[in-house]
């Protein structure tokens, strides 16, 4: 597993990406704070509007937190297409949606590959000091048919979108990292207005 482990680490360093150990209190795009109960391994210069935090490796498990996405915002950027193909639907966040429209925008957005997502739970919820909505989600990856589950929370604060999730391997890693990914989701907290 360790062998496993460096060698994706290395392909991200490789990739113009580094990774970046963080523990204890973390600010999000200077909007939510979130305290660390253990270490996370944060992917630096991801290049995307969220914070993305592996404990096994970005190709394993992934916690993405978006902190303040405004109207108009979209919440992934996807690499330009290349010309005579049609580009992927990108998912953009826009003021007074209902929980149901924002829980679709992360089914697009786990989607844009060309995955298949499928939402399996939907259950009103707080997250970070905000009614919001919880819910689960099942992905066939694209790219290697592997089924990863998935859980997200997503509120909504002075029409800006606080939200996270978590997604890993049904098998053994989703279970195993799941209570990590929670424990770090249950202390997010909006900061200013």
């Amino acid at each position: 597993m360790k062998k496993l482990l460096a060698i994706l680490l290395a392909v991200l360093v490789a990739g113009c990406a580094s990774v970046v150990k963080v523990e204890g209190e973390q600010v999000l795009n200077n909007r939510m704070s979130v305290q660390l109960p253990s270490a996370w391994n944060r992917i630096a210069a991801n290049q995307q509007p969220y914070e993305l935090w592996t404990q096994d490796g970005v190709s394993i498990d992934q916690l993405r937190m978006w902190a303040g996405v405004t109207p108009g915002q979209s919440l992934v950027r996807v690499p330009n297409t290349p010309s005579g193909q049609k580009p992927p639907r990108v998912p953009t966040f826009v003021a007074n949606m209902t929980p149901d429209q924002i829980v679709n925008l992360f089914e697009v957005m786990y989607a844009v590959d060309g995955s298949q997502v499928r939402i399996t739970r939907v259950d009103p919820a707080q997250f970070a000091g905000e009614k919001g909505v919880r819910f689960e989600f099942a992905v066939t990856r694209k790219s290697n048919d592997l089924q990863l589950k998935g859980v997200g929370w997503a509120a909504v604060r002075n029409n800006e979108l606080f939200a996270a999730t978590f997604i890993a391997p049904e098998l053994a890693f989703y279970q195993r990292l799941l209570p990590q990914a929670e424990g770090v989701v249950a202390t997010a907290r909006i900061k200013g207005a």
